[in-house]
């Protein structure tokens, strides 16, 4: 299978091609990875290649994350981490990401043959604050969203920094405001526009937080839809937060619990396409 990098209005990229023999342009999927292992595209494309789907899988980079890292390591996210863990990492990534993904996507629509129908979206954990910000801000047509282990409310993933940094965050009007936009519960369950499908892979060894903000979001969601079916939520038994070894920077082979993941995704988008 063919694996091409570049760049997508200034994104990094790692594109997967269609499984199989196409006639003309195919579908498009998008995906965010995360902030944990698999952290850069290119690992989170040997993650998850879901080499079954017949479409184009382009994994973007996260900000200052693989080919936009600071001298090629991670020391520059840890240190905005330690400065403020929302508003100096976790809000500015989500919504750069969301901010370049329009431009980035009218230049992958120029370089690979993929149609001009609504695209279908993936993220993971803080990736999946990034899938869930561009359906909700309803300015792409979304055909689909799959989300693995999503970061669906940001209060939860400082609760994660805090535990993991030993350190206690000094909530201020500011990041209270950003942390109440950044919760997708709240934020469909005040209206959403478009009712694509959606579905949340949730592990069973995830954060307790996010497997019960997984919930909520998947309750939510429901009650919003004019069909509640088009929303489903996944368990993965053994499967914690990672989905890759660290350092999660390189492609390596897959995870068990990610090649369970990987199958449920590649049968749902085969379905959704």
């Amino acid at each position: 299978m063919e694996t091409i990098t570049g760049t997508a209005a200034g994104v990094p990229f790692t594109a997967l091609p269609p499984d199989g023999a196409t006639d003309g342009p195919a579908p498009l999927i998008v995906t965010w990875h995360m902030l944990d292992a698999p952290r850069t595209d290119a690992a989170f494309a040997a993650a998850l290649p879901m080499t079954g789907v017949p479409a184009w899988r382009v994994h973007l980079g996260m900000p200052m994350c693989g080919a936009r890292m600071v001298d090629g390591r991670v020391d520059a996210v840890v240190e905005l981490i330690g400065k403020d863990p929302l508003m100096a990492f976790l809000a500015p990534f989500v919504y750069q990401a969301a901010d370049e993904f329009p431009a980035a996507l009218a230049a992958l629509r120029e370089q690979l043959p993929v149609d001009d129908e609504p695209v279908c979206v993936l993220g993971g954990s803080l990736g999946g604050a990034v899938a869930l910000e561009v359906l909700t801000r309803g300015r792409i047509p979304i055909k689909a969203v799959a989300l693995v282990n999503p970061a669906a409310r940001i209060r939860s993933a400082v609760a994660v920094i805090e535990a993991g940094f030993g350190q206690t965050y000094p909530w201020t009007a500011e990041s209270r405001k950003t942390a109440d936009e950044l919760d997708f519960v709240a934020r469909v369950t005040g209206g959403i526009t478009a009712q694509p499908p959606v579905l949340l892979v949730s592990g069973e060894l995830d954060h307790p937080a996010f497997r019960a903000d997984a919930g909520a979001l998947v309750d939510a969601l429901r009650e919003r839809y004019t069909h509640p079916d088009a929303v489903e939520l996944t368990n993965v038994a053994n499967l914690a937060h990672p989905l890759a070894e660290e350092p999660g920077l390189e492609p390596a082979p897959q995870l068990p619990t990610a090649e369970a993941v990987d199958e449920i995704l590649t049968e749902w988008f085969r379905r959704q396409l």
